[in-house]
């Protein structure tokens, strides 16, 4: 307790700071990499004039909010104030599009990564790059508003990410993180910048529509992890905390995206590692050992945050259908008059899962609000069915609806795990789905049929991750980014490994082929139900 006191009175603790779908969480880390305060705020996207959306106070608030909150911790802990800091690393959800002009100003609300507006975009782009350019990606969204011809283009400034945004806001600088630029536009992997080329066939593709900018100009400049990426400004530090006791000064990593930290949570950036993040979205990303025979559109290429190709398969939807589920478990013990424990409910209704059918006894769930464009679909509607003699039981509803989260991501990985034959050593699982010991772990092994390991720390997931982004570019001279994980932050510790049991593996596969078979009815459930 007193050594902590000391480092944070000193200013030698460490900040990391990411912008999840629901939750911003702050973390603090020590010199041995080890969380010691947080804060967080919950809030929540809005759908607005059909887009998925936060508004800028709700960004501003939530960002200010957290970090109170982390200094309230500080204090209520160690009995200290959180005045100065050694480093900052910011992160946030990966994608979308947040426009600027020349003054600062937003030019569009921003477009989240669950949007599915920009299918044509999408399209045209990864026919025009022979390069799978997904919906989500900035340049998507770019592109669909010039095809739109939405009126704001022309006087684009800036073009970035959330993660981006408040970096800029704290810094002045225009910067981004490889990881997190590898989900605005495609990078290439041997200058792990911007492919120059596809840059210039975008250039090229918009010459005629007569803008003042070419896209060189309005990305933020690419950066990887280890450097140097600004200091909190002044007004950075008052943006941050209005309270006016931060001091300005603090260097800041380059900012990244949500998949950059998981990876590094998870030790998760050498060759022929993976990680799987989940939580309201789920994604997979598994770091390569050389290029895929072709381009897939359920995979996209991106990046380690030290630029090395990573392939990703990012499903929209995660657990917010099934913890509606279990909210309504909730509602039921609170009209008995009972106050549940949700962590306690989590892992009853978690643990009843591993009771049911392998293959859920004819119980088929699909967890889409929004939609998933792995299976096709740009709009999506949570639905449960079941066949007339189904075993309908609490225990396979659990099961049919914990592997209703990881359908989709399945479906994305067997194309990389059985066509292009991509070799994975070990899975790492971080998340609150991996929460309740042995359940979401065993689930994801047979799913994937490979080896899933969750470590202690799997629950400090990206906000952590992002402080060991942080404290890499202070300490980390002279070392790979996973050399210092494997050595300075983890030392050697593998987590708790569960091997893929095959009867669940038989049991998951003959779900999805169902899923697969039932997918039209999820489509026209998405096209025809509204209110």
């Amino acid at each position: 307790m007193g050594n902590t006191k000391e480092l944070i009175e000193s200013g030698r603790a460490v900040m990391g700071l990411e912008f999840g779908s629901t939750r911003i969480k702050a973390v603090l880390i020590d010199e041995d990499h080890i969380p010691v305060a947080g804060g967080d705020h919950e809030w929540e996207n809005r759908f607005e004039n059909g887009v998925w959306t936060y508004s800028l106070d709700d960004i501003h608030e939530g960002l200010q909010d957290c970090f109170r909150k982390l200094k309230e911790d500080v204090k209520d802990r160690y009995g200290v104030k959180l005045n100065k800091l050694a480093a900052i690393g910011i992160s946030g959800m990966m994608h979308g599009y947040l426009p600027f002009d020349k003054d600062g100003k937003l030019l569009a609300p921003f477009r989240t990564w669950r949007n599915t507006i920009t299918g044509e975009a999408a399209s045209a782009l990864t026919k025009e790059f022979d390069f799978n350019v997904p919906q989500r990606w900035s340049i998507s969204h770019l592109y669909q508003a010039i095809l739109n011809k939405e009126d704001h283009v022309k006087d684009i400034a800036f073009l970035t990410t959330l993660a981006g945004y408040i970096h800029w806001m704290l810094t002045g600088e225009k910067v981004m993180g490889v990881g997190e630029a590898s989900g605005m536009f495609p990078i290439n992997d041997k200058t792990r910048d911007y492919d120059s080329a596809m840059m210039d066939k975008f250039d090229a593709l918009i010459a005629d529509r007569g803008f003042a900018w070419k896209l060189a100009d309005i990305l933020p400049k690419v950066l990887n992890a280890g450097e140097n990426a600004g200091v909190l400004t002044e007004e950075g530090a008052k943006f941050l905390d209005p309270t006016g006791e931060l001091e300005a000064g603090t260097p800041l990593c380059p900012p990244e995206g949500d998949a950059g930290t998981g990876m590094a949570a998870t030790n998760s950036i050498a060759v022929r590692t993976g990680n799987v993040s989940a939580g309201t979205s789920f994604f997979a990303m598994v770091v390569l050992e050389k290029s895929m025979s072709k381009v897939h559109e359920e995979i996209d290429m991106v990046t380690t945050p030290d630029g090395a190709p990573v392939a990703m398969v990012h499903c929209n939807n995660g657990t917010t259908d099934l913890n509606g589920w279990v909210n309504l478990f909730k509602e039921y013990e609170e009209a008995k008059g009972n106050k549940p424990d949700m962590g306690e409910l989590y892992g009853l209704l978690y643990n009843k899962a591993l009771e049911g059918d392998k293959n859920c006894g004819g119980l088929l769930a699909y967890n889409y609000n929004a939609g998933e464009a792995v299976t096709g679909l740009n709009a999506g509607r949570p639905l449960f069915v079941r066949t007339p003699d189904a075993r309908f039981t609490l225990a396979n509803f659990m099961r049919s609806h914990l592997y209703a989260s990881l359908a989709t991501l399945k479906i994305g990985c067997d194309i990389l795990f059985k066509e292009e034959n991509v070799k994975v050593d070990k899975l790492f699982g971080h998340g609150g789905f991996f929460k309740t010991k042995g359940v979401g772990q065993s689930m994801l092994a047979a799913a994937m049929n490979a080896p899933v390991a969750v470590m202690k720390t799997a629950g400090e997931g990206g906000p952590w991750g992002m402080a060991l982004l942080a404290a890499y570019m202070l300490n980390g001279k002279g070392t790979t980014l996973p050399v210092y994980l494997s050595d300075k932050v983890f030392g050697g510790d593998s987590g708790d490994v569960m091997e893929p049991d095959q009867a669940d593996v038989k049991g998951f596969d003959e779900y999805v082929e169902a899923y697969k078979k039932t997918l039209p009815a999820e489509a026209a459930a998405a096209e025809n139900f509204t209110i």
